[in-house]
């Protein structure tokens, strides 16, 4: 038996979801954020199917990210928000950088004096986001005219969307708009739309959008409060499985796992599943998430191990081993959402979706 997870991905509702963003956002072209493995979906297979469902560019956080995506024989133009520590490959891969500061922009304009071409770039405003980005519109005006920097975009990044804040993102995007007005007598092409902005801030859209989470079908609100038109129509891409490797009896008042934290208050059965916290399944989930076997919900008793995880199959008939029990995803009427498991481990759907699909063995569908 392999060990771990297994993480299947929907390649048809990637591009399903690529489609619903694209009418969200008008028509506008997008950028399509593949950073951290696709945000653990596999970013190589990702990409392919963003390019083949229309997306514009792809980002990446890092230059070996965009290495492994051109390593296989993708030829899309990538765009690199963070990494300037690769200088040279961005000429040698063709790639885009995000320039968010003059010592990055004096080196990219060296770069380019030496090898005597221009390099297209985006250079980043920071509105109001506090992390990385150009504030003063003195150093965006010295930057542009450096020899070599062709600036042929402005983003920014939005810090409350997802809060339906719209009045912070609203004058976010008022700054960035005013940089443009006040930098380019010439039109110029603005991005600054996440996932959330996408469905809540359509003054965000701008030119172009960059979403990232909700390629994956999973929405950039809290679920509970989710009222955005639109996301509901977003299918998840990944769901998430493990085999059970054993099913034992525990007689009543016996405990389960390390701690004790489970006493069986009748005699219970229990499926041990082939997965643990070393595979990205979150310890703060002990004692309160699901897994689902045979259709139904079965709690997780008592601690996850590094390993193994162990779940009051009770009241479900048939459980053996070898069944699949879903973590992640639908199993006949029943599903278990990123939100869900986000929620009882104190964490964000960010989160749950990279740590179990990193490790997971994916199979593409």
């Amino acid at each position: 038996m392999l060990r771990g997870l297994t993480a299947r991905i929907d390649l048809k509702a990637a591009m399903g979801n690529l489609e619903r963003i694209a009418r969200a956002a008008g028509g506008r072209p997008v950028i399509a954020v593949v950073k951290a493995d696709a945000y653990g979906h596999g970013a190589v297979e990702l990409s392919r199917a963003f390019i083949q469902g229309g997306a514009h560019t792809l980002a990446v956080a890092f230059v070996s990210e965009a290495r492994e995506l051109r390593e296989s024989g993708i030829t899309a133009p990538i765009l690199v928000l963070f990494d300037r520590s690769e200088i040279p490959a961005f000429f040698d891969l063709g790639l885009t950088p995000v320039i968010h500061d003059m010592k990055t922009a004096r080196e990219f304009s060296e770069e380019a004096a030496r090898r005597g071409r221009d390099l297209p770039v985006h250079v980043k405003i920071d509105t109001g986001m506090g992390r990385m980005g150009l504030e003063r519109p003195a150093d965006v005006s010295d930057l542009i005219k450096l020899p070599g920097i062709e600036c042929v975009a402005l983003m920014s990044h939005l810090s409350d969307a997802d809060l339906a804040d719209p009045l912070c993102s609203i004058r976010q995007v008022e700054k960035l708009n005013s940089a443009a007005a006040d930098l380019f007598p010439k039109s110029i092409t603005l991005h600054m739309a996440n996932s959330a902005a996408v469905f809540s801030c359509p003054e965000a859209h701008m030119d172009a959008v960059r979403p990232g989470i909700a390629l994956y079908g999973t929405s950039p609100f809290d679920d509970a409060n989710d009222k955005h038109p639109g996301t509901s129509e977003l299918e998840p891409v990944m769901s998430v499985s493990a085999k059970v490797l054993t099913v034992r009896r525990v007689q009543k008042g016996n405990t389960i796992s390390y701690g004790r934290t489970f006493t069986a208050e009748r005699d219970t059965l229990a499926a041990v599943l082939a997965m643990g916290y070393a595979d990205g399944y979150n310890r703060a989930l002990s004692g309160q998430a699901h897994v689902l076997l045979r259709g139904q919900r079965a709690r997780i008793a008592g601690r996850v191990c590094m390993d193994l995880t162990v779940a009051d199959v009770t009241d479900i008939e048939g459980v053996s081993e070898g069944d699949e029990a879903v973590l992640l995803g639908r199993q006949g009427t029943e599903k278990i959402t990123s939100h869900e498991l986000a929620k009882m481990a104190g964490t964000i759907p960010y989160e749950i979706l990279t740590s179990l699909g990193a490790r997971a063995r994916r199979v593409f569908n």
